[in-house]
């Protein structure tokens, strides 16, 4: 069985790194799995570059792009029905489609020769623009009138209606079965123009091998962390990105006890985490962006907690992380995330967007060492479990037999 993979990157970004590790444990339960995707990062033969016409599609751009659409500039796309990987693919397995490298639109004439799966990363598929729609239910029916035209991928016009009435169109001419990785965004896909289609929810798996407890004083030996302090953790592509909250983090910190903040040691990940580390008051460690799994485990180790202000979000990759490295977690109760961090059990869910709330939930977490311990063990034991990456490989393959059969 040949699956062929169609993504924004290999390994750039959450949904690139989900599905190269299943792309991953496919490989290692003996199916033959590569890799059509934007932005190649990996030197693997198993990994291409989907076709693109740089110069028309740049000239196009100017267009589409003033009259508020995204990506139907990206002619290259229909050219995937000619490259070799498309042409000896059983099933394609689409994941992230925006971000600029592939043409929606394209999806009819690909799903026409060959079935395919939709793996959803987030809102994008079924709405007039937005990844995620926030407190906005517009998508449910038709879109239009679009509360927030600069959340990504932002439009310069509000034409999201007529992009919704596209995605509606493709849909309507395309063979596909959906993957939804959390019950929330199961929950969403069902009200949505996706509901025509199969939905399986199959959430991402992680290498629990990669990712397990080490010894913390180790951990904190190895990143000159001074000893007797209680680490937080925080992690984000780019601090920037106002939806993975780092202004709401900070609140949240400021009304920490004096006591207890005094004895705070943070450590960060991510890309702009100097303006945080200035502004917190607190001793940070910024390691800037890490792309290998051997350190961000030594980091993960070396925490006490891991907190995630996210604003909105489906199945973080690095709540599973931290899981699988039995360190409980703070975050907010929005999206996917209650499907990891469950009260009482591996870390604490704060009211969305309150960070009194969530600095009650660190306050909490950080001075009752018994709870933590429970915790600690309770993310190790259900990553484990619910959570491996054979798992996961295994419930896709038995989905992929399953399309084809039909």
């Amino acid at each position: 069985m040949n699956i062929l993979h169609i993504n924004q990157s290999d390994i750039s970004g959450g949904a690139a790194i989900a599905a190269y590790r299943l792309h991953q444990g496919l490989l290692a339960k003996g199916i033959d799995s590569k890799l059509l995707v934007g932005e190649v990062k990996t030197s693997s033969e198993r990994v291409q570059a989907t076709p693109r016409k740089q110069r028309l599609e740049n000239q196009l751009f100017r267009f589409t792009w003033r009259l508020g659409f995204n990506y139907l500039n990206l002619l290259g796309s229909f050219d995937i029905p000619q490259h070799e990987l498309y042409k000896n693919a059983d099933i394609l397995n689409f994941h992230n489609l925006h971000t600029g490298y592939f043409n929606y639109l394209a999806i009819p004439s690909l799903t026409e020769r060959k079935p395919a799966v939709f793996t959803l990363h987030d809102m994008w598929s079924f709405t007039g623009h937005c990844a995620y729609s926030y407190d906005c239910d517009r998508w449910k029916i038709g879109c239009g009138k679009c509360p927030y035209p600069e959340i990504y991928p932002g439009v310069p016009r509000d034409n999201t209606s007529l992009e919704w009435k596209l995605k509606n169109w493709v849909y309507r001419h395309a063979n596909l079965t959906i993957v939804t990785l959390s019950h929330w965004l199961t929950e969403q896909v069902k009200q949505s123009m996706l509901s025509r289609f199969p939905i399986h929810h199959i959430p991402n798996g992680i290498d629990t091998e990669t990712y397990q407890p080490l010894d913390p004083e180790q951990c904190r030996s190895l990143l000159g962390i001074p000893a007797g302090r209680k680490v937080l953790m925080f992690a984000a592509p780019s601090f920037r990105e106002s939806r993975k909250g780092s202004d709401l983090l900070l609140l949240a910190l400021s009304n920490l006890p004096l006591s207890l903040k005094a004895e705070t040691f943070i450590l960060i990940l991510g890309d702009g985490g100097e303006a945080f580390s200035e502004a917190v008051g607190i001793p940070t460690l910024n390691l800037g962006y890490v792309s290998s799994d051997r350190l961000k485990c030594i980091a993960y180790c070396a925490a006490d907690l891991f907190v995630f202000p996210t604003r909105a979000d489906n199945l973080p990759l690095v709540l599973q992380e931290s899981m699988a490295c039995g360190i409980p977690m703070v975050s907010f109760k929005i999206g996917g995330v209650p499907d990891l961090v469950r009260p009482g059990v591996t870390g604490y869910l704060a009211e969305p967007g309150d960070p009194v709330d969530f600095c009650n939930g660190i306050t909490q977490l950080l001075e009752d060492n018994a709870l933590r311990t429970h915790m600690s063990q309770q993310c190790r034991a259900i990553a484990v479990e619910e959570y491996p990456l054979e798992l996961q490989s295994q419930r896709y393959i038995e989905l992929y037999r399953q399309v084809l059969i039909n």
